[in-house]
């Protein structure tokens, strides 16, 4: 198979001379290191441009020929043939330096001429020549970077691949072939921005990841997480308290809401807090989270009979989690320690003991939800300290 080799950009009579010095270099490191020195010395943007492309177009040379190799390689090694060396590590980096140039031409080329027309040359080609190979090398080049466990570099390769998604060059480009990684890729960029403490970065990245729907809820509690994490201050909490807020006006997502109603309770406005609850629950009766949370906090408010209600239903709505069956049993235990009516307390304590068994059952080893000694007192009250139940449920306990 034939190499094609990019044409170099001619100069024209009108070109600076320090543009014209760049359009006549040979290699990407000759080219680059005069656009360092002298992208100052261009008369306007369209030279810059020029300047840029020029980079675009010995970069994509590089990456191509390695490419052509890697191609070759496949045939070869299918045939049985002898391969031929391919440099992996040139072939990633021109691939990210054909990128990075081009988003910084594509950005000179997108202001006015000395018309006051925006007239750009260039993005059409890049948007053709890089969309597809040297942005799935940067996906591959991430890869290889992570199984060494060298983070610095997949992060340099990832970042740039989910962010050349938003070039706008590349706004017309089919998306469909990187829907099965895009997000993932996009979030783990993310992740690694987070762990090097780059905030702006790293919720810049998730917001880029949470675009994929396979991804969204990750990279929205990534997001949490990374506005979350730095609280020192009550002026940081009412902060994040107010952007909580903002997410959480355009994304009814349950995970934001149970982060605000906690955040609200922690600064104390508890009355906040509670109607967050209570128009989730005005919007969705059944929605666990609130009524897991409404009926906590009426029960550390020591309003267990309305408890109750709240916990009862969040059972009905997850009838497999432990945790609730035991918080719904401690509420109708709490209920029948403050109820005088003999038949009325011992019904109270049946319903507990009803739930508590669902809980053993749920969760036998209790790993998630510590229902013994709860379960024990409610059976002790109901059947009395002597009965072979209570005493099995004493066993079931320790």
């Amino acid at each position: 198979m034939a190499v094609m080799l990019v044409a170099s950009a001619t100069a024209f009579a009108g070109d600076s001379d320090a543009l014209k010095a760049i359009l006549k270099a040979k290699t990407y490191a000759e080219a680059e290191q005069l656009v360092k020195s002298s992208i100052d010395q261009l008369a306007n943007a369209q030279e810059k441009a020029k300047a840029y492309n020029k980079l675009v177009d010995l970069a994509y040379e590089a990456f191509s020929v390695q490419s052509t190799i890697q191609t070759e390689n496949q045939v070869a090694k299918q045939m049985g043939k002898e391969e031929k060396p391919i440099d992996e590590k040139l072939m990633s980096e021109m691939a990210f330096a054909a990128l990075s140039a081009a988003a910084e031409c594509d950005k000179y080329d997108q202001q006015p001429n000395e018309k006051g027309k925006v007239s750009p040359k260039f993005a059409k080609k890049n948007a053709e020549r890089l969309w597809v190979g040297p942005r799935n090398q940067l996906v591959n080049a991430g890869q290889e970077a992570l199984t060494a466990r060298d983070n610095a570099t997949a992060r340099k390769y990832w970042q740039l691949f989910a962010e050349s998604n938003e070039f706008p060059m590349f706004a017309e480009c089919d998306r469909e072939a990187q829907k099965p990684f895009f997000g993932q890729v996009a979030r783990f960029a993310a992740v690694f921005a987070y762990q090097d403490k780059d905030m702006a970065k790293a919720l810049e990245l998730a917001e880029i990841a949470a675009k994929d729907p396979e991804e969204k809820e990750n990279a929205l509690n990534l997001k949490l997480e990374i506005l979350g994490g730095e609280l020192k201050t009550k002026d940081d909490s009412v902060k994040f308290c107010n952007q909580l807020k903002d997410i959480y006006a355009n994304d009814k997502n349950n995970g934001v809401m149970e982060k605000l109603y906690n955040v609200l309770l922690g600064l104390g406005e508890e009355a906040a807090a509670y109607k967050i609850l209570d128009d989730a629950l005005a919007v969705d009766p059944n929605n666990f989270v609130a009524l897991a949370d409404k009926g906590l906090a009426l029960l550390q408010a020591q309003k267990a009979a309305e408890a109750v209600t709240y916990l009862k239903k969040a059972f009905e709505v997850k009838p497999d989690n432990a945790v609730i069956a035991t918080y719904a049993g401690t509420a109708y235990s709490v209920q029948a320690q403050d109820t005088e009516d003999p038949a009325q307390k011992k019904a109270l304590y049946k319903q507990a003991i009803e739930l508590y068994d669902k809980a053993k059952e749920l969760d036998p080893d209790r790993l998630q939800s510590n229902w013994g000694y709860n379960r024990y007192n409610a059976y002790y009250n109901y059947y009395g300290e002597d009965a072979p139940e209570t005493k099995q449920a004493e066993a079931d306990s320790k």
